[in-house]
Parts: structure tokens; C-alpha cells; sequence
């Protein structure tokens, strides 16, 4: 599903204009953007938690050239689904 796609059946469910859910989800998307670029998670109760990991810095081969490359220490994004979401997806039929 896109965004587009999110938008047009968010608006037909609740009868509010696809303009106004649009620029919803877009502000939704940029506030989770930017909390995790500040090391903040998001918590969202009954959906899931959007998480920032911390990758620790780790020795890898680049075997085409056979050298020695060290990946720094990084953070990644992460969402990790509640166990409602979990539940609800596992006894969903096709």
C-alpha cells in the first residue's frame, strides 16, 4: 500500500478531505523523522514502537579486494510491532 493509497482509505473511513489526511501522515512521518534523529523512541500503545539501535563498531571483509574494512559504531531506525499487532497479523487469512 502506498501513501496515496493509505490516504484515500483513511479519508473514505472517516469522511475527513484526502488533503487534510495527506498532510496528517506527512507530519506524522516527519515528527518520527526527526525524534529519532534526536535519539528519541516513539511509542505508540497497541501498535508498535519506532526505535533507534545503536550498532557497535565491527570488522568486515570486502572479498572482491580482499581487504580489512572497520564499520563504525552507527544507529539504525527500528520499529518493533506490539504483541496486539502481532497477534492480529498471525490470525489474519490470506
Amino acid at each position: 500500500m502506498t501513501k496515496d493509497e493509505l490516504a484515500t482509505e483513511i479519508s473514505r473511513k472517516t469522511g475527513i478531505d484526502k488533503v487534510v489526511v495527506v498532510k496528517t501522515i506527512e507530519s506524522l512521518m516527519e515528527t518520527v523523522k526527526l525524534n529519532m534523529t534526536n535519539n528519541k523512541n516513539i511509542y505508540l500503545r497497541g501498535f508498535g514502537t519506532f526505535l533507534v539501535k545503536k550498532r557497535a563498531e565491527k570488522t568486515a571483509r570486502n572479498i572482491s579486494k580482499n581487504t580489512v574494512v572497520i564499520i563504525p559504531e552507527h544507529f539504525i531506525p527500528s520499529f518493533k510491532p506490539s504483541k496486539e499487532f502481532i497477534d492480529e497479523v498471525k490470525t489474519k487469512k490470506a
